[in-house]
C-alpha cells in the first residue's frame, strides 16, 4: 500500500508540473521569451522557461516556420524506387575541375571494369563451347547408317541397317574372313556394349593392313555407324574407347642400328 501511494503521489506531481509549465508558456509570448536573458527566464519558484534558441530536438517546435506547409502536397517516399523521378539532375563534374588523384582513381576503376567485362564474356564463351554438341540421327533413303573406321594402315567403310545380325566383309562370310576368335570378339564388342547384338545387318568394305588392323578398323567403323543410327548409343561406347581412333603405328625402320628397329644398349661412359 505504501508503494502504491508513492506512485500515485509521483504521478500527480508530474501532471501538476507539466500543467504549470504549459500555463507559463501560454501566458508569456514568444518575443518576450526571446528578449529575456537566460537568468531572467525563470519563474518565482526558480524554474526556468525553455530557451527557444537551444535546439534540443531535430525540429524546434517554437522556432519552426510552417507557413509553407501544404497538406495536399505529395509526400516523397522514404525509400524511393528506381522509377521515382524527383526532377533533380546531378551533372557530373568536369575533368578540368577534378583532382588528379580522383581522375587517376576513376581511370583505374574504368580499366578494372573493362577487364571484368572481358573476363565475363570470355567465361561465357568457354561455357558455351564446353557444352556437348547436339547429335542428330543420320539415316539414308535406304534406312542405313554409315561409319568410317581406321586402325594402323587399314581403312573400313561400314553400313548398318536393322536386320537379323548378318555380317558381311568384302562380300565374304564373317567367319571365313576372320578365323581367330579374338578378332571376332573385337569386331562385335560395340554391339555388346550397346546391347544390340543380332539387331543389325552389317556390310563392310575394308582394305589395307593385316588381319588385326582390319579388325580394329571395322570395330571403329561399326561404333561410328551405331552412333549415327542412334546418338544414345554413344555414351557406353565412349566409356570403353570405341569412338577413339587408335593412333598407334609401327615404328619406322632406321639405318645404323643392329636391326631395323633394334638399337644397341645405351652406355653413359
Amino acid at each position: 500500500p505504501g508503494s502504491t501511494q508513492a506512485c500515485a503521489y509521483a504521478q500527480g506531481q508530474i501532471q501538476s508540473s507539466s500543467a504549470l509549465r504549459d500555463d507559463m508558456i501560454q501566458n508569456v509570448s514568444l518575443p518576450q521569451l526571446r528578449s529575456q536573458s537566460s537568468s531572467a527566464r525563470t519563474n518565482s519558484k526558480g524554474k526556468r522557461f525553455p530557451n527557444p534558441k537551444i535546439r534540443t530536438h531535430a525540429i524546434s517546435i517554437l522556432d519552426g516556420d510552417y507557413s509553407d506547409f501544404d497538406e495536399d502536397a505529395i509526400e516523397e517516399p522514404a525509400f524511393p524506387d528506381s522509377d521515382y523521378d524527383d526532377g533533380w539532375e546531378i551533372a557530373p563534374p568536369k575533368e578540368d575541375e577534378m583532382d588528379e588523384d580522383v581522375l587517376r582513381r576513376q581511370r583505374e576503376e574504368e580499366k578494372a571494369l573493362r577487364e571484368q567485362m572481358e573476363d565475363d564474356a570470355k567465361r561465357k564463351r568457354w561455357m558455351e563451347n564446353a557444352k556437348p554438341p547436339v547429335r542428330e540421327q543420320e539415316i539414308d533413303e535406304r534406312g542405313r547408317s554409315y561409319g568410317r573406321g581406321g586402325r594402323k594402315t587399314s581403312t573400313a567403310r561400314v553400313w548398318i541397317q536393322p536386320g537379323q545380325g548378318v555380317l558381311t566383309v568384302n562380300r565374304r562370310e564373317f567367319l571365313d574372313f576372320f578365323p581367330r576368335e579374338s578378332d571376332r570378339e573385337l569386331i562385335l564388342s560395340p554391339f555388346v556394349a550397346t546391347k544390340t547384338s543380332g539387331k543389325f545387318d552389317v556390310f563392310v568394305a575394308v582394305e589395307g593392313g593385316g588381319v588385326t588392323g582390319k579388325a580394329g578398323a571395322i570395330r571403329h567403323g561399326i561404333a561410328r555407324a551405331l552412333e549415327k543410327y542412334n546418338p544414345d548409343y554413344r555414351p557406353p561406347m565412349k566409356r570403353l574407347g570405341f569412338m577413339t581412333r587408335d593412333a598407334r603405328m609401327v615404328e619406322r625402320k632406321k639405318i645404323g642400328l643392329k636391326k631395323a628397329r633394334k638399337a644397341p644398349q645405351w652406355v653413359r661412359r
